[in-house]
């Protein structure tokens, strides 16, 4: 009889809950994957696409012979499992930006866009300056001296549409009279795109004038431009002084010319005339800027607090950031980058270097890669186990270097959290790789997260916010990469590239680490990084 009853209850139970199911919701959240585009390769690429995944965006650089309206883009990965809304391969127009879709349990759209710069230019003997080219209305204007002779113009060079595949009617060389008349040129290129030029020459009595004077902290950029059949070239003196000093290497292109003065005090005021023959401009004066010097460059002050060594002393204000906040929550024996004072440099006038050991900060086992490191900024907190660093410092200097000393003793990888989208080639048993990385720039810390003082925020969690030196942001940079062990301490001097010599820098970032890819999780605990002695080169 309790058997029936039993029976009869679970029979009754099963019912209710066949019948209950259909008012169930399936409210358990799908898991958030994010859907990025890892690689592209198109054909008639100037260089490598950009992929940005902060912004979701693909940027292509076209060389100046690709058909913009014919784009093949041979392959495309995406996210393992995450499907396309635009089916690849294929050949795309790019004159407008091509918007992807990607989707798996949410969506995301990506943008790839495409830029096309074509070389043109138009040169006639006698020329002042560079030509004015309007590429929007096809419209090229050449100045030339007021005693030019306009019925009897020799054109020198001219180019208005891609190398080797444009044709011209009629051919550009062959125009002589510009007196009171423009001339048409019909420029042909990929069968059928067909723009109409109209070239002027016009006299100026402008025989030189500058066109931008930079001063930097110990050297002075100068930009001018003459007669491109003239001898073209600058002068300059201290201020009060009387004497002029001829600039050196000087450089010609055309009716322009451009030099940089160097070995310059700094904080002071300097005059400038440039020349064209036996006309010189006006006097130009600029005064030059200060130096920015980085704080305890030699290491020697250090002080220890929670558990942590910090590379400034007692009460001073942090300069130098290290990631030892993040990996000795798990133990004191974690600080990746701490003093030394048995591996120094030779020669050096210190006593304490900064010694960088990558690691595997852990607690029973369970725990996560670390990479020795030494960069200007500050360490901001940790979410879980992943870090949070913000990097740079205020500055407007613009240093053309980074000079110090290093020592590397580079390890086989032997922990891999997650692997570059860039370097599928990277993995247990592959070598790791140092870094040394200077820049400036102009960073907005509402763009990229930090604050004022350290704009950059780096979030191993998400790598759209890892550093990227080749962002608009970034004015100058330099960088090394250590493939291999230095023979001992090795003395290096990292200049920086600069995209313009006028903009002017709000932060100055630099970066020492042992394992490049410690973003990732991934390295070796055998790398190590003694660095000592670092300053910046005016």
């Amino acid at each position: 009889m309790a058997m029936r009853k039993i029976m009869r209850y679970l029979a009754v139970s099963a019912i209710a809950l066949l019948a209950a199911t259909g008012c169930i919701e399936n409210d358990i959240p799908y898991p958030v994957v994010k859907l990025e585009i890892l690689s592209l390769e198109a054909d008639g690429l100037l260089a490598p696409a950009v992929i940005d995944p902060s912004a979701h965006s693909v940027s292509l650089e076209l060389e100046e012979t690709t058909d913009i309206r014919k784009v093949n883009i041979t392959n495309v990965t995406v996210t393992e499992g995450a499907t396309s809304s635009v089916a690849f391969p294929g050949i795309f127009d790019m004159r407008l930006p091509l918007f992807v879709t990607l989707s798996m349990y949410q969506e995301y759209e990506w943008c790839i866009t495409a830029k096309q710069s074509i070389e043109r230019y138009f040169h006639v003997e006698g020329q002042i300056g560079e030509s004015v080219i309007d590429e929007e209305h096809h419209i090229i204007t050449a100045y030339v001296p007021m005693d030019a002779d306009l019925k009897n113009v020799v054109v020198t060079a001219a180019k208005f549409g891609p190398r080797d595949i444009t044709t011209y009617t009629p051919d550009p060389l062959t125009l002589t009279d510009f007196d009171g008349t423009v001339r048409n040129v019909m420029a042909t290129y990929h069968n059928d795109i067909e723009e109409m030029w109209t070239i002027c020459v016009e006299p100026t009595d402008v025989e030189v004038e500058f066109t931008s004077v930079d001063a930097w902290a110990k050297r002075v950029w100068l930009y001018a431009q003459g007669r491109s059949d003239a001898n073209l070239g600058f002068k300059y003196r201290l201020k009060g002084d009387e004497e002029w000093i001829n600039v050196e290497d000087v450089t010609v292109e055309g009716g322009s010319f451009k030099a940089c003065v160097t070995g310059l005090e700094t904080l002071t005021e300097y005059e400038f005339v440039a020349f064209s023959n036996d006309s010189f401009t006006e006097v130009v004066s600029a005064t030059t800027e200060d130096v920015f010097m980085l704080d305890n460059g030699g290491f020697e002050e250090w002080s220890f607090a929670s558990k942590c060594y910090f590379p400034y002393a007692d009460g001073a204000s942090p300069f130098w950031g290290t990631g030892n906040p993040g990996a000795t929550t798990l133990g004191d024996a974690f600080n990746l980058t701490t003093p030394t004072k048995t591996d120094l440099r030779p020669g050096t006038a210190g006593e304490t270097a900064a010694n960088l050991q990558s690691m595997y900060p852990n607690m029973a086992g369970v725990g996560k890669f670390a990479a020795g490191n030494l960069f200007v900024g500050r360490f901001a907190g940790t979410v879980g186990t992943n870090g949070i660093v913000h990097f740079g410092c205020p500055t407007t200097a613009r240093p053309v270097a980074l000079h110090g000393w290093v020592k590397y003793d580079q390890g086989t990888i032997d922990k891999v959290g997650k692997v570059p989208s860039n370097r599928p080639d990277i993995g247990v048993g592959s070598p790791d790789e140092g870094q040394i990385l200077v820049a400036v720039g102009d960073w907005d810390p509402a763009t990229f997260g930090g604050d004022a003082d350290s704009p950059i925020a780096i979030d191993t969690r998400d790598e759209s916010t890892f550093f990227n030196k080749g962002g608009e942001s970034v004015i100058g940079v330099g960088e090394i990469i250590l493939t291999q062990s230095t023979d001992g301490w090795w003395e290096f001097t990292l200049p920086l590239e600069y995209k313009s010599t006028s903009r002017i820098p709000t932060h100055l970032v630099v970066v020492f680490t042992g394992s490049r890819f410690g973003d990732y999780f991934t390295g070796s605990t055998q790398s190590r990084m003694v660095v000592d002695d670092v300053e910046l080169v005016y």
